[in-house]
């Protein structure tokens, strides 16, 4: 069963996700910030997905993503960002930094799923 790491502030965003994805069969792992999924990320090798919020406390789902790739800790590792943003400039650093996607919210279950069971190995 793939396991996906959802970081976002939001605790009832959170919880919306996990209850998605549980429901599609993927193992869900949650954290608050951007700065504990990059050592979420940093401490497990058996992550498969993350679905990361960009605007957070600590460190931004940006940072984070820079943070990991440019790291080398898990250069390999798909990162969706799921935002209420939908900036051009921000959508370009989060691709250039190394996110697979990016998904606006309110997110509709059937993409988020879509884009988990594609991207999830």
């Amino acid at each position: 069963m793939p396991k996906i790491l959802i970081v976002d502030d939001s605790a009832t965003v959170r919880q919306q996700i996990s209850l998605t994805l549980s429901s599609a069969g993927f193992e869900v792992i949650e954290a608050q910030d951007g700065l504990a999924g990059a050592e979420t990320i940093e401490s497990r090798t058996d992550l498969s997905l993350v679905i990361c919020d960009v605007n957070m406390p600590r460190m931004n789902g940006l940072e984070m993503i820079e943070r990991i790739h440019a790291g080398g800790t898990r250069p390999n590792l798909p990162i969706v960002m799921l935002t209420t943003e939908g900036q051009p400039a921000l959508i370009k650093r989060a691709k250039e930094a190394g996110a697979k996607g990016w998904i606006v919210k309110p997110f509709k279950a059937e993409q988020l799923i879509a884009a988990a069971r594609k991207l999830a190995a």
